[in-house]
């Protein structure tokens, strides 16, 4: 009895760790957050959605919308690239691997929309 028991623990805690594993956010989405913390939340907010005084004030789209997360990675590339608006340009700033793991990040911010 007690080795059954051992052994249905021990899966148990290998399964745990198995689905931990699954859970853990990419690399990519990882180092886009950290870019996203940098670079953008000051206008498009923690949570991409715009609602913080310069957001409001610049007119920053909410990043986790239906319009934005419509738009194609190459499209999210290209506004970080040249700037639309009132945002700036990154083109020289931001790598194309940087511009790449924020677009990842910004695909997350849409799923929890």
């Amino acid at each position: 009895m007690t080795r059954n028991l051992i052994r249905v623990l021990a899966h148990g805690v290998v399964l745990d760790g198995l689905v931990a594993i699954c859970v853990i956010s990419s690399p990519a989405q990882t180092a886009g957050e950290t870019l996203f913390k940098t670079k953008c939340a000051a206008c498009h907010g923690p949570d991409g959605k715009g609602e913080v005084p310069m957001g409001k004030k610049l007119g920053a789209r909410n990043l986790s919308s239906t319009e934005v997360q419509g738009q194609s990675d190459a499209q999210l590339v290209d506004v970080m690239t040249k700037g639309k608006n009132k945002m700036p340009a990154y083109a020289g700033k931001l790598t194309k691997e940087q511009m790449a793991d924020l677009v990842a990040y910004i695909r997350e911010l849409g799923k929890k929309h």
